[in-house]
């Protein structure tokens, strides 16, 4: 199968929203939005005009004896497209370039596309909440929060759409919930969720379960630890993590599905001579090592700093201002995509945004971003 036939293959489940005989196949839409975003495509236009720019390119790829669609038709055709159905296909092609490693540590988080609102439709700003591969910097996922709901119904919703299957799946405060808790469990994952507030019960126990051990050092409880020592840019940081099987006495332990274990993340920061201490607390299903335990904390982290950073600061997402339709939501996918595709392009020893430029410059680097060859 050729490389063009293979991209074609997987995006053959998107459902049509055309009526009648379509001019411009659907397949040469989403294949020429794909290459242009990876290259630094930002809007509509930009997409357009890389495709007219590119065409001898994409001649090579596909049928366009019709042409190069208008900025306007890639706007009504991706403002159309169902999301989720988008997104599958997505997912299946990257994969089938990049396997998703085995005991991934998963990372669920939320974002706001703070321009996407229109104050004269009532249309508010577009949150979403996303699921990040952290060992393959791919993303997995992501599902848009209802206007009327919150991150505790979406994250539910996201579980179901993506494979979690064996892997450690890690969710802050606002997603320390026992019904996500059991249906991550349900998948055949685990999980590695932080606790605050949100479950003073659960929380209070764990406060005063760690200040109790950490006075003796642990002399009267087992615990696994690991610790690193960082000094970068005038910063000092040391980080402690210990993971303690859990007691038979935690307070609101029956209520978790499979709770196994606890810990607890102290961060010690000195910069310019004053220090600052953070502590998190941590339910989990699996009595990890101390390294994996700080792994799943650290690697949680991940998906601001690889994925939400990367959004806004190389692909401008939190500027855009696409409102119609679907096009929002469709355009967000496609910067994911192209970011995941990027990050795991190894040859290139430059940043993301050096990568698209490469992307647009040179096609056979484009090419390889694409099909990994």
């Amino acid at each position: 199968m050729s490389l063009s036939a293979s991209f074609i293959d997987h995006f053959s489940e998107v459902t049509e929203p055309r009526r009648g005989e379509p001019v411009y196949p659907l397949q040469n839409i989403l294949f020429i939005a794909v290459c242009a975003v990876i290259s630094g495509a930002d809007d509509f236009v930009a997409i357009a005009k890389f495709g007219r720019t590119k065409k001898d390119w994409f001649a090579k790829y596909l049928d366009l004896s019709a042409g190069i669609p208008s900025h306007d038709r890639f706007n009504a055709i991706l403002a159309q497209i169902r999301p989720a159905e988008f997104e599958k296909c997505l997912l299946n092609w990257i994969t089938s370039l990049q396997e998703i490693s085995d005991g991934q540590i998963v990372a669920i988080d939320g974002k706001t596309l703070r321009r996407s609102y229109d104050k004269a439709s009532g249309k508010s700003a577009i949150h979403m909440v996303s699921a990040w591969a952290t060992a393959n910097h791919i993303s997995l996922g992501q599902v848009v929060v209802d206007a009327k709901s919150n991150e505790i119904t979406a994250i539910p919703k996201l579980l179901e759409l993506i494979e979690i299957s064996g892997a450690l799946v890690t969710i802050d405060a606002m997603g320390c919930q026992t019904e996500i808790a059991a249906k991550i469990v349900d998948a055949k994952a685990d999980y590695c969720l932080a606790a605050k507030g949100n479950q003073p019960t659960l929380h209070e126990g764990l406060v005063a379960f760690f200040n109790d051990h950490l006075e003796d050092d642990f002399a009267r409880y087992p615990v696994r630890r690991f610790e690193t020592e960082e000094n970068t840019h005038g910063r000092e940081d040391l980080r402690n993590y210990l993971i303690c099987p859990v007691p038979e006495d935690l307070p609101d332990a029956n209520r978790w599905k499979d709770l196994k274990a606890i810990g607890i993340a102290i961060n010690n920061t000195v910069r310019d001579g004053v220090m600052c201490i953070a502590i998190r607390y941590y339910i989990l299903s699996r009595y990890v090592s101390g390294r994996r335990f700080a792994d799943a904390v650290r690697g949680h982290w991940g998906i601001e700093n690889n994925l939400h950073w990367q959004l806004d600061v190389t692909f401008g997402e939190d500027q855009s201002r696409l409102r119609k339709g679907h096009a929002d939501t469709n355009f967000s996918i496609l910067r994911r995509t192209a970011l995941s595709l990027l990050k795991n392009e190894s040859t290139a020893k430059v940043g993301i945004k050096n990568k698209r430029l490469t992307a647009g410059w040179d096609d056979a680097y484009l090419a390889k971003v694409l099909f990994g060859k």
